[in-house]
């Protein structure tokens, strides 16, 4: 099982818990034209140098390293950021993936950005990666964070 199907069965599990009506104060803009040029300017200074300049990630993205870490994936429309509704990709930024996926002994070689983006910068630079995929990816994510927030009503 991935680190990314723990996380989602992690998210579902606290949905189960609380069964209250969900909220989603994270959903992405991807068409706002001032949020994008925050986020533009905070993938520069916090994520092109593991992610690329051009969201094309690290070379063999998907094999661990000698340091047991897997590189930065690609956040193109050739990497799995799109898979994930807007609420993880918030989350794993935020607080990490260990966090997430409740395994707090998991590597990872991302940095966790609580205390250094402000929720709103988070939310910038996940609007500038999307405003970058090409039209059939943002529409498939846009079903994605649909059906998301439809299982969680359930």
């Amino acid at each position: 099982m991935t680190a990314l199907s723990i996380a989602a069965a992690g998210f579902y599990s606290v949905r189960a818990n609380n069964p209250q009506e969900p909220s989603f104060p994270h959903s992405l803009s991807p068409d706002d034209p001032q949020r994008l040029q925050v986020g533009a300017r905070v993938y520069e200074q916090h994520c092109a140098a593991c992610h690329g300049v051009k969201g094309e990630g690290q070379a063999n993205w998907r094999d661990r390293g000698p340091d047991g870490l897997l590189p930065a994936p690609p956040h193109d429309p050739t990497g799995h950021t799109w898979h994930h509704p807007d609420e993880q990709l918030f989350a794993i930024t935020k607080h990490g993936l260990a966090r997430l996926i409740n395994q707090p002994d998991y590597r990872t070689a991302m940095p966790i950005y609580e205390g250094v983006l402000s929720d709103d910068e988070i939310l910038a630079v996940l609007s500038w990666i999307k405003s970058q995929w090409p039209p059939e990816i943002r529409r498939r994510h846009d079903e994605i964070n649909a059906q998301y927030r439809e299982s969680l009503t359930q």
